[in-house]
């Protein structure tokens, strides 16, 4: 399939910095209509669709501060991408953290979706939604008309990785040594080869498909294995 995105409006969680600055960056260069930057971070969120709207052009990029685990503030932002641009197309769940030392909040932030799956109900009036999380049986597109695909980031020069020693588990000496030197070993990329890999994905992947980027290389597609062939003979 192929889709469009021109004219089309995004949502992007965690969208101030970062992988998602980038893909606010890149859908607006192919022809988006306009993004609804969601992030818990005020005064970089508010710099960040300043600039946008500079490059772009007015009404661009709208900013709410947004924690989303909390569902009030993610249906606020939902909302907003109604009352200014009338409808909205892509969501991109892309807000996350890396750190294991206060791993309630990691695990909240970055595999909690329950908020996210009462997408349909947030939005007033039906509209060709893609979304990022694993929601994407064949019974709830049939039931939705909501595509679900998931992007697999390698390595990106972003502090999560950068920074990543000061994010380990507490208790466990080396550990964090440990970490940052194995993920210093993998092949880096700039958010920029995210977020080409990300339009990509948007405008060619199929309800349900699971891609990859990593080492600065074209995003692939990967299958996921028949849970009956992974039995270790």
């Amino acid at each position: 399939m192929v889709y469009d995105i021109k004219g089309k409006i995004a949502l992007i969680t965690g969208g101030a910095a970062g992988i998602g600055l980038a893909y606010s960056i890149e859908l607006l260069q192919n022809g988006l209509g306009g993004v609804v930057i969601a992030d818990v971070n005020a005064a970089t969120g508010e710099d960040t669709s300043a600039k946008l709207n500079e490059e772009y052009g007015a009404k661009k990029a709208v900013f709410i501060k947004t924690d989303v685990t909390k569902a009030d503030q993610l249906e606020a932002a939902f909302q907003l991408a109604i009352s200014t641009y009338g409808t909205l197309d892509i969501v991109i769940n892309n807000a996350g953290v890396m750190n294991d030392a206060h791993w309630e909040l990691e695990v909240a932030i970055n595999c909690d979706f329950k908020n996210l799956l009462d997408v349909p109900s947030m939005l007033e009036q039906n509209t060709s939604l893609s979304a990022w999380t694993s929601r994407s049986e064949r019974y709830y597109y049939n039931l939705t008309g909501i595509r679900f695909l998931t992007m697999c980031p390698g390595v990106t020069g972003t502090p999560l990785i950068s920074e990543a020693d000061k994010f380990a588990l507490v208790g466990y000496p080396n550990l964090g040594k440990l970490l940052a030197e194995d993920l210093g070993s993998l092949p880096p990329q700039p958010t920029s080869n995210v977020a080409k890999g990300l339009y990509t994905m948007l405008t060619t992947g199929e309800n349900g498909s699971v891609w990859v980027s990593e080492g600065g290389q074209p995003v692939y597609e990967v299958e996921i294995p028949d849970r009956n062939t992974l039995r270790k003979n």
